[in-house]
């Protein structure tokens, strides 16, 4: 078995994956969210809705979200622009 993931909070924001939300036309406003990043260290950070609360009763088997976690919604058409950006390994 290998070793547990621990979030590194030390990591910064290296690289929008996709386009922004205004590129989308998500949002009229300064806001950027929804959006995807590349930390420095490879992983992989989500500006989205939390909607934790909202799914607490209905996540499927075996899916939890552990005490420090939130579900975090993003459109669709965030994670598609991201697509090009995400590498396959």
């Amino acid at each position: 078995m290998g070793k547990r993931w621990v979030a590194e909070p030390s990591a910064s924001l290296m690289r929008r994956l996709g386009k922004s939300s205004h590129e989308l036309g998500q949002t009229s406003g300064n806001s950027s969210c929804p959006d995807i990043w590349e930390l420095d260290n490879g992983d992989v950070a989500v500006i989205g809705t939390d909607l934790t609360t909202s799914y607490e009763g209905r996540l499927p088997d075996g899916v939890s979200v552990d005490p420090g976690e939130r579900l975090v919604i993003i459109p669709r058409a965030t994670i598609i622009a991201a697509k090009v950006d995400i590498p396959d390994e």
